[in-house]
């Protein structure tokens, strides 16, 4: 996932950072990420979102609101407004570039904003929400007991997940004036509410509400037991895989000109998490996951490696017993076939330590089939161009990108 690191200039003049996460194929449409209150671009969640969509073929433009993280401006003089005019000035940035977005998605108060923002943006044409309240106000309810001192003093540093922030009154007043049900009603665009039920710092209630006042196309999906912030990685890699499967459908990737994300002929496999073994496989449209189990230091998210060899031979084994049955027009109403692989001692090898893949394969044939048949179709899975590949020898080249 190449990232480019760009600046631009904000609501109030300031200079904005950004990272644009490109995807390693063709470009099919670009997204725009929000992060929450006090937050950064560099959260969990917005790293995974962009990576997972980034290799679907999805840029993603992820950025830090004035005065927040490597943005310049002061946060205090920030309101929920300014937010929603830095998200605009966001999207002007990619139209200039010629990168027009139009997925838009929001985690907290940065959900409240795109929602208030996307009616004002022509391309956008889907709209995620994570976490997000319906009443903007409902942010203050992090630091109640300095607004009144904030209201008198006209500001007050508070405690915001252990880091200081200086609250200004403008801030407080805008959300207190913020009301996003009619904003809601004229999206214009598809709808997607992530939420979860246990959520302590935005109740899941705000997640009703916001898809009540919405019209269709609109979807919700819960995020189960996950936390406010999505911190746990196997939560953001949950909420990631739902937006990129539900998006598809309505950034319409797979219209006959859209190119795969991967060239067709290539399997790119890449990293998903640096701290793990997960890997992102994609070939053409095609998506899957790759892993370690838990014991080896794995979240056992996907096939292991030699799951996936396993599965190629499974596969083509099954394809190739259907297809000859097909040809012959036998009456064979269904295929399965297990695998097990192992490593072994290599009998006659040079070498008394040298060991063999040895690949066990159980078929299971169904249907008013003959015995003479179901030999033949025995047969015929030695024939499998996977089976044959494993048993004879193999060259593989390395290059450097």
């Amino acid at each position: 996932m190449p990232t480019e690191k760009l600046t631009f200039t904000g609501h109030a003049g300031d200079t904005l950072a950004a990272r644009l996460d490109m995807p390693n194929g063709p470009h099919l449409a670009t997204a725009l990420f929000a992060h929450c209150f006090t937050c950064s671009k560099d959260i969990t969640a917005a790293r995974r979102i962009a990576a997972r969509l980034s290799s679907m073929g999805i840029a993603v433009l992820r950025f830090d609101f004035t005065g927040l993280g490597h943005s310049e401006g002061e946060f205090e003089n920030t309101s929920f407004t300014s937010n929603v005019d830095d998200l605009i000035a966001a999207c002007q940035a990619l139209d200039a570039r010629g990168m027009s977005p139009s997925l838009i998605i929001g985690h907290s108060l940065g959900g409240a904003a795109v929602l208030k923002a996307a009616p004002m943006m022509d391309s956008i044409k889907a709209v995620v929400t994570i976490g997000a309240p319906f009443d903007p106000e409902h942010v203050t309810h992090n630091f109640a007991h300095a607004i009144p001192q904030i209201v008198d003093q006209g500001v007050a540093e508070v405690s915001l997940g252990g880091r200081p922030f200086r609250i200004g009154k403008d801030f407080v007043e805008d959300v207190s004036k913020a009301n996003l049900k009619a904003s809601i009603a004229k999206l214009g665009a598809s709808l997607l509410v992530l939420h979860a039920p246990r959520d302590a710092t935005v109740g899941v209630e705000n997640a009703s509400d916001i898809f009540l006042a919405a019209k269709h196309p609109k979807s919700f999906v819960t995020l189960d037991d996950a936390d406010h912030l999505i911190s746990r990685p196997a939560d953001a890699e949950y909420a990631a895989d739902v937006i990129a499967a539900w998006s598809k459908r309505y950034l319409q990737l797979e219209e006959p000109k859209a190119q795969a994300a991967v060239p067709e002929g290539i399997m790119r496999v890449t990293e998903a998490d640096a701290n793990g073994f997960l890997q992102d496989v994609q070939s053409g449209p095609h998506h899957v996951l790759a892993d370690e189990p838990a014991k080896y230091g794995g979240t056992n998210k996907g096939l292991t490696p030699y799951g996936l060899v396993s599965a190629g031979l499974g596969a083509c084994t099954s394809m190739t017993i259907r297809m000859y049955a097909r040809r012959k027009g036998w009456p064979l109403t269904g295929v399965s076939v297990d695998i097990t692989h192992a490593k072994e001692h290599a009998a006659d090898a040079a070498d008394p330590g040298a060991k063999v893949d040895h690949f066990d394969r159980l078929i299971r044939l169904e249907g008013d089939l003959s015995p003479e048949q179901r030999d033949r179709l025995l047969e015929i899975a030695d024939k499998c161009p996977v089976h044959r590949t494993l048993e004879r020898a193999s060259t593989v080249s390395t290059h450097l990108a």
